[in-house]
C-alpha cells in the first residue's frame, strides 16, 4: 500500500494573527528612543535648512530610482541576509552618515534608501516571491509608501496593501513619483535627527535601526498577505479587511 503524504493546510486565522503582530510591533521601543532624541516629526522637519527641506521630494525621487538599480544589482553579488543583519548594517550606515552632520547624512541617504529597498526585497524572497519580477519590484516600492515609524496612523495605511496598478514601465515611474513626497517626509525626519549637534552619529544609527526594522516588518505584512491569498485561496481584499478588523480591536 502506498503511503499517503498529508500536506498541512495554512491556517488563515493564525497567519492573520501573526501578520497583525508584525504590524503592531513595527515601531516598538526604537520609535520611543527616536522621539526622545529628536522630538516630534514636525519639530524634526523644522530643524532642516530651507533649501534641504524644499528639495527633499526631488532628492527622494532620485534616491528611489537609484535604489531600484542598486538593490537589484547587489542581489547578483550578495545573498539575502537575515533581518537582524540588514538592521545592523543599516544602523552602522546611519551612524557613519550622522557622524559628519547634515553634509555626510545627505551623502548617506541614497545608500540607506537602497539598503531599505534591498531588505524589503529580501522579505519578498522569504515569502516565495521573485524580487526580479516586475510585480515584486512594484510592490517593494509600495511598501515604502507606508507611513513612517514616527507617524501614528493606527492601521489606517492598511489600505495600501490592496492597491494594484497596471504593471508597465510608465506605471513604475508614476509610482515612484507618487511615493517620493511621502517618503521624503520620512527621510527628512531622518536627516534632521542626524544633524543634531554632538548626537549626529547616535541619532543616525538610531533612525536607521528604527527605519530598517519598521520597513522589514511592514514588508512581512505586505508580502505575507500576498502569500496567504495564494495559499489559502482567499481574495486579497478580503484578507486586508480581516487584518484591518484585527488592528481596530
Amino acid at each position: 500500500m502506498q503511503d499517503v503524504v498529508l500536506i498541512d493546510k495554512v491556517d488563515p486565522e493564525a497567519e492573520l494573527d501573526r501578520l497583525a503582530d508584525h504590524y503592531r510591533s513595527a515601531g516598538g521601543a526604537g520609535v520611543k528612543l527616536l522621539n526622545r532624541l529628536g522630538g516630534s516629526a514636525e519639530s524634526l522637519l523644522d530643524q532642516l535648512p530651507d533649501p534641504v527641506r524644499l528639495g527633499l521630494t526631488g532628492a527622494t525621487e532620485q534616491a528611489l530610482r537609484a535604489a531600484m538599480v542598486a538593490a537589484q544589482g547587489s542581489r547578483r553579488a550578495v545573498p539575502d541576509q537575515q533581518p537582524w543583519v540588514n538592521t545592523a548594517i543599516a544602523t552602522a550606515m546611519g551612524a557613519a552618515g550622522g557622524a559628519g552632520g547634515l553634509s555626510t547624512a545627505l551623502v548617506e541617504l541614497p545608500a540607506t534608501t537602497a539598503m531599505l529597498l534591498r531588505a524589503i526585497q529580501g522579505v519578498a524572497a522569504s515569502e516565495g516571491f521573485d524580487p526580479a519580477s516586475e510585480n515584486v519590484k512594484f510592490d517593494s516600492i509600495r511598501v515604502l509608501s507606508a507611513a513612517g515609524p514616527l507617524s501614528e496612523d493606527d492601521g489606517a495605511d492598511l489600505g495600501f496593501y490592496s492597491v494594484r496598478l497596471t504593471l508597465t514601465g510608465p506605471a513604475m515611474q508614476k509610482l515612484i513619483a507618487a511615493v517620493a513626497p511621502r517618503l521624503s517626509v520620512v527621510l527628512g525626519q531622518k536627516l534632521a535627527a542626524q544633524s543634531l549637534p554632538v548626537l549626529g552619529a547616535l541619532a543616525g544609527g538610531s533612525t536607521n535601526f528604527v527605519y530598517s526594522r519598521y520597513y522589514q516588518q511592514i514588508a512581512r505584512v505586505h508580502f505575507g498577505l500576498r502569500r496567504l491569498a495564494i495559499d489559502a485561496d482567499i481574495p486579497h481584499p478580503e484578507l486586508v479587511q480581516r487584518l484591518a478588523h484585527r488592528m481596530a480591536v
